[in-house]
């Protein structure tokens, strides 16, 4: 067997020894002893999320395609026999719908260009077709 002799090194001795910073505590002891608890309480605050944001886009107003389509064209029906235009609220209960509902279709197909608005000096908005006189 080779032996090296190094000076100032017994044989009993390690010659290796931890660095100082390799022994200090980083904090990542405190995640290793509370596993049991910390990991389950994430996993359920993020399905407590997910199940508040399915609520919430079950409970909202949004529109489907085809029942946005549908009442867009009953704007359009509506808007061709008042020729001169018409308010949102003559609309709405015209076409059977919630005020809210509609002003955002209305102002949907304005910047697609189908429709125009006009206010008065009374500040009462009327929405008509695009085009018609």
């Amino acid at each position: 067997m080779f032996v090296i002799d190094i000076p100032g090194v017994t044989p009993d001795q390690p010659r290796y020894t931890k660095p100082r910073s390799a022994t200090v505590d980083h904090g990542y002891d405190f995640l290793e002893n509370n596993q049991r608890v910390l990991y389950p309480a994430i996993a359920l605050v993020v399905v407590v999320i997910i199940a508040i944001a399915i609520v919430a886009a079950w409970r909202s107003d949004d529109m489907d395609g085809v029942q946005k389509a549908e009442l867009k064209r009953e704007i359009i029906r509506e808007l061709r026999r008042e020729v001169h235009g018409t308010t949102a609220e003559a609309l709405s209960k015209a076409v059977g719908t919630k005020s809210f509902r509609l002003l955002k279709v209305l102002e949907e197909m304005q910047s697609d260009g189908i429709l125009e608005t006009r206010t008065d000096s009374s500040r009462l908005t009327t929405w008509r077709l695009k085009g018609l006189q």
